[in-house]
Order: C-alpha cells, then sequence, then structure tokens
C-alpha cells in the first residue's frame, strides 16, 4: 500500500484540486476502504462549484457515491454490531448519513433529519480517492454495508442515489399496482425513479425530459418518454383525464411545484425530490391541494435501512445500471468528468480511482 494518494479536495469554496494525502490507517474501530468506483451527483458539482457551502468542511476529500472493497478493519471492528460481514475483501458501500442516533429525528426513525448530522464526502472524508477511512463512530453505527453478491462496481455506487430515492418512494406513499406515476427530469435520479415504479408494477410511468436521448433510454426501460410541451396532453389521455397517481419532481425548477400538482389525480401523491435552489420560492394554487386532497412530500438523504435496501436490489439485478451510468473516468481526469456531467454527456458519470 502506497504511503500517500491523491484526493480530490475541497480547499474552499469554488476551490477543488487534486491534492495529495497520506494513506489512512485505521485506528480502533475504523474500517479502511479501497474505493472502486465512485460516481457524480449534481450536489457535487455545486460543492465544487461553490453554490453549496453549508454542512461541508474545506479540506474534505469529495465523492459521496461510493462502492469499495473493505482493505484493512481497526481492532475490535469484528466484535461490533454486524462486524461479521466486515471481512477483509468483502465488497462494500458505506451509508453516508452518519447520525447522532440520540436526538429527537433518530428517535422517530429519521436519522436523515438529524440535528448532528454528518456526511461523509462533504464533512468526513469520501469516495474520490483510492481509499476512504470510516470513522469509528460510523462503523458502530452501521453505516458500512458489505453487498451479498459480488457486483460491478458502477453498480454498487447507485447504492447511496438508490436509497435516496427510495426514502422519496416512501414519504409519498410507494406506488402501488396499477397506478400512473409521472416522473419531470430524465438525469440519473428520475430514471431511478422510474426504474422503482416500474418494478412496482406501476401500469405506467410517464417520464418527461427536454433531452431525447434521455426519454429515449427511458423507452427502453419500458416508460412513456415526452417532451415537456406533450406532458400535460399525455398524461390526460392515457388516464383518460383522470391525472397521475404519483408525480416525482426530479429536477430543481421552481415552476415543477405548480405543474405538479396540476398533473397530480384526485388524492393523488406528489414528491418534490429534487432540491429548489437555496431561498427560492414559487407561486401555488393552494386550493388544488385542498380540494383535491393530494399529498405532497420532499425528501431528503436516506436512512441506513434504505442503503440495505438499495444494496439488496442492486444485488438481485431489480434496477439495471447500464442505461444510467454511461461512463468512467480515472481520477486524474476528475475535470474531464465533471464537465462530461455539466455538458450532459451520458447520464450518470463515474469515477475509478484505480486508473
Amino acid at each position: 500500500m502506497p504511503a500517500t494518494m491523491p484526493t480530490l479536495t475541497l480547499r474552499g469554496p469554488g476551490d477543488v484540486a487534486l491534492i495529495d494525502k497520506p494513506v489512512p490507517e485505521p485506528g480502533p474501530g475504523e474500517v479502511l476502504l479501497a474505493v472502486e468506483a465512485t460516481t457524480i451527483c449534481g450536489t457535487d458539482l455545486r460543492i465544487i462549484s461553490g453554490e453549496k457551502t453549508s454542512g461541508v468542511r474545506p479540506g474534505a476529500t469529495l465523492g459521496h457515491e461510493v462502492a469499495g472493497r473493505i482493505a484493512a478493519l481497526g481492532e475490535g471492528v469484528g466484535e461490533s454490531a454486524g462486524g461479521a460481514e466486515l471481512k477483509v475483501g468483502r465488497q462494500a458501500t458505506v451509508s453516508i448519513v452518519v447520525s447522532c442516533g440520540c436526538c429527537r429525528a433518530c428517535l422517530s426513525d429519521r436519522e436523515q433529519l438529524c440535528s448532528r448530522l454528518e456526511l461523509v464526502g462533504y464533512s468526513i472524508d469520501g469516495g474520490l480517492a483510492p481509499y476512504l477511512l470510516v470513522p469509528a463512530r460510523a462503523v458502530a453505527r452501521g453505516n458500512v454495508i458489505a453487498s451479498p453478491d459480488e457486483l460491478p462496481a458502477n453498480r454498487l455506487a447507485l447504492s447511496e442515489p438508490l436509497s435516496c430515492v427510495l426514502n422519496g418512494h416512501h414519504g409519498h406513499g410507494g406506488v402501488n399496482p396499477g397506478e400512473t406515476v409521472v416522473v419531470i427530469g430524465g438525469g440519473p435520479i428520475g430514471l431511478l425513479h422510474t426504474e422503482l415504479g416500474l418494478a412496482c408494477g406501476a401500469a405506467r410511468v410517464i417520464l418527461c425530459d427536454k433531452h431525447e436521448s434521455r426519454r429515449e433510454v427511458a423507452r427502453g426501460l419500458g416508460a412513456v418518454g415526452v417532451g415537456p410541451d406533450e406532458l400535460a396532453g399525455t398524461v390526460e389521455e392515457l388516464t383518460g383525464g383522470w391525472g397521475a397517481d404519483v408525480v416525482v419532481v426530479a429536477i430543481g425548477r421552481t415552476e415543477l411545484a405548480e405543474t405538479s400538482l396540476d398533473l397530480a389525480a384526485p388524492g393523488g401523491r406528489v414528491s418534490w425530490f429534487a432540491g429548489f435552489p437555496k431561498g427560492s420560492q414559487s407561486q401555488l394554487t393552494p386550493n388544488t391541494v385542498h380540494y383535491q386532497e393530494l399529498t405532497v412530500s420532499g425528501g431528503s438523504n436516506a436512512r441506513r435501512a434504505d442503503v440495505h435496501t438499495a444494496v439488496r436490489m442492486l444485488a438481485g439485478g431489480v434496477i439495471d445500471e447500464t442505461p444510467i451510468v454511461t461512463h468512467t473516468f480515472g481520477l486524474s481526469q476528475w475535470r474531464e468528468a465533471i464537465d462530461a456531467v455539466r455538458s450532459h454527456l451520458g447520464i450518470k458519470i463515474a469515477i475509478d480511482p484505480t486508473r
């Protein structure tokens, strides 16, 4: 094992660079992961640009959608809860939400809303490096999650975004067989919502995106792919004017808040899943919610239980990563990888720090 390693490090708002850091050695209770893939999400872009600063620590290694392999265990890990699964050489990911376990949110099974929340890849060193050290407090909470089977690294890396989708899915009450689902936004998150809705038995999933290439991917998954101008008419036609049982907003544009309410059927569920720009506001017609008896929910991060479910689904082949993770770059090519995300090259971009 080398003495140092390159890490994509946040030096300050809008200031990111590849910096050498010592390869960590796990102390008591810690786990060292050898990173095999880390996928990039829109939040990474916001951190890199300086747009997002809340909860982010200058000096931290970025990257939170991680697939790795256990490289070393600190003293006592084998004796901790769940430690039997944590063996050197086993493929694993990490639940990035490190919660306190004792605040009101944690005690009500909402650890993703913990008042003392820390996130891997934000304030705790993340996976855009060859190695990731999981701190003892996270290991003790069960945040290192082993895969039941060997998976392609790019598939296992989707466990973090898929876990967030599952959390949002629980928030809006899930998808029942025979229902109509609308997903607005055909990026990686929108496509994961699409695959999940179809796996739950939705009669149809209508995905809306302005890019024909992404609509085509949705069609390949079994969904109906439409552009923004076609969305309302398609929903009306396919539901006989009733509306969609579930509407998921997977792109953070404020005008879509009102649009999503208009698309919902009486008694429908609306998920404002995407994060909207900080401080933004949207004009709504509240009577749409009142008279149509709509349920509106959000979704932020995920619980460890969601990550476990995501890993099992990925291991079972319920979710197919191949239409979603379309390009892989080496760590030294991180600028090209970020540019690929910004320019919508493909859909999901992965970085392999081993090359």
